[in-house]
């Protein structure tokens, strides 16, 4: 099986250079002409593929070869694209960005090349003209297998900008697809992790879409870009399907992960003891147990592919909003709490106590609990001194100073997500610190930029700052799943 879905890759030689922009401008405009598109971004940003969402009005996912390895890139993107008409790809930062110290691990050249797709290059030229060529050259030229296919040049002042503009890149044999004007009545608010969620602006982000959709229909070749998204090269190898994914033979516990990090002393034990029986007890098996997933305003940060493994291992997933829901779904077995901005909210999911007791409860019971960030922050006991979850021993707090990058890490604790010995690639990113109390065991052993463990394992709960793409190791997602039936 094979793909041969039409795609373009947009890149840029630097962030700031309008990507977000043009690619989400593509996908809009593409799709207001009745066309199919499915949108992708490349590497872990959660936030841009929600305005992906709403331009095309399909799930934006995501293309890391950091988190998922670069064997699963193609298959992710034919699994998204599947039954398009064209796919769109945002890159991240500049073109040749990827991994520190991994070489073009996980760049946008990476995964361009990995998707056989050319690469659109949109460039800043406010302050330049003629140079313009030399930098392009220079993008083209660096790596014989990324093909530079043309330009999108943004912020040009003037007609007369334009034309030097488009004089310098005719002399390097580059084409020009497309040319936009200065105009920051279209920016998209930031803050502190990047752009703010579409959850917490839908009405504003719906009007920035459809500006952004305006300025590329009216200032890019959208038939000469079709034509060039359909010259992209045959893509060979299945699409990944979760329910194939789930029943592949899981590598033996450990394996390839080297010894694992951990403090002194003895392993700690599987939280729920072995096969999940309790006390000498074995608990009621439910067939098909629901798992509640956290979204809304607050909890933004998740993977598509997360929920459709949950489904695909037999759970029933609902999600529910923390900061509307006062009750978690009527039987709830498991409870998955993602990333998101629980400091920007941090007053309405504390005023919600009803809920924060029902979370409680849930992992007192001995229930599945996975946390990512956001979720690890408010199953402690105080983000910034207003009252959470206390499920963890743990208060939490905003620092100044950004905690970001990809993290090689390896599970330390036996827990209802993974085995100790278990090896997972994992990315961080967040201005919280967390001061840790007793009565839990670490999650992760992460080995650089120093290491050190990370994370809490306690009874039924694993909570870490580490985000991870579950396509990578489905096991986690039968494992977590199996928990829930026996919990």
């Amino acid at each position: 099986m094979s793909s041969s879905v039409p795609r373009l890759v947009v890149a840029a030689p630097s962030s700031g250079s309008g990507k977000t922009t043009v690619a989400t401008g593509l996908m809009a405009a593409f799709a207001a002409r009745g066309l199919a598109v499915s949108p992708h971004k490349v590497g872990p940003d959660y936030i841009d593929p929600g305005y992906h969402a709403l331009a095309t009005g399909r799930v934006g996912r995501n293309l890391d070869a950091y988190l998922c390895g670069p064997e699963l890139v193609g298959p992710l993107f034919a699994h998204g694209a599947r039954g398009c008409d064209l796919a769109v790809v945002e890159g991240v930062m500049g073109l040749y960005d990827g991994a520190a110290g991994e070489g073009e691990l996980a760049s946008t050249a990476h995964v361009a090349k990995l998707l056989r797709a050319p690469v659109v290059l949109v460039v800043d030229a406010s302050a330049q003209s003629r140079s313009v060529a030399a930098l392009v050259h220079g993008f083209a030229s660096w790596d014989p297998e990324v093909r530079v296919a043309g330009v999108i040049l943004n912020k040009v002042g003037s007609d007369r900008h334009e034309e030097l503009l488009r004089e310098a890149l005719d002399s390097a044999g580059v084409p020009v697809f497309g040319v936009l004007r200065r105009a920051p009545q279209v920016a998209v608010p930031s803050r502190h992790l990047g752009l703010v969620p579409v959850a917490e602006r839908r009405a504003a982000a719906v009007e920035a879409v459809a500006l952004m959709a305006a300025r590329v229909s009216d200032g890019c070749d959208l038939e000469g870009l079709m034509g060039l998204a359909r010259g992209a090269g045959m893509l060979p190898g299945a699409a990944w399907d979760a329910a194939e994914a789930l029943v592949s033979p899981p590598p033996p516990s450990g394996a390839a992960a080297g010894p694992p990090l951990r403090p002194d002393g003895p392993r700690p034990q599987a939280p729920d003891g072995p096969a999940g029986v309790r006390d000498g007890l074995r608990p009621r098996v439910v067939e098909r147990p629901l798992v509640a997933v956290a979204g809304g305003a607050a909890f933004t940060f998740s993977y598509a592919e997360h929920a459709e493994l949950l489904a695909a291992a037999g759970a029933e997933v609902v999600v529910f909003d923390p900061l509307r829901d006062e009750r978690l779904p009527d039987g709830t077995r498991g409870l998955v709490i993602g990333g998101g901005f629980p400091e920007v909210y941090g007053g309405q999911l504390a005023a919600n106590e009803v809920l924060r007791k029902d979370v409680a409860a849930l992992a007192e019971r001995g229930g599945p609990v996975a946390a990512e960030c956001a979720g690890l922050l408010y199953l402690g006991r105080e983000l910034d001194g207003l009252p959470m979850c206390g499920v963890l021993d743990v208060t939490a707090r905003m620092s100044e100073r950004l905690t970001l990058g990809y993290r090689d890490a390896v599970a330390v604790s036996d827990s209802v997500l993974a085995a100790a010995g278990t090896r997972m690639r994992g990315h961080e990113f967040h201005r919280t610190v967390v001061e840790p109390g007793a009565g839990a065991a670490p999650a992760w052993g992460v080995r650089a930029p120093r290491p050190r463990v990370e994370g809490f394992v306690q009874r039924g709960v694993h909570a870490s700052y580490l985000h991870t793409h579950w396509a990578s190791e489905p096991g986690v997602a039968r494992r977590f799943v199996e928990r829930c039936r026996t919990s």
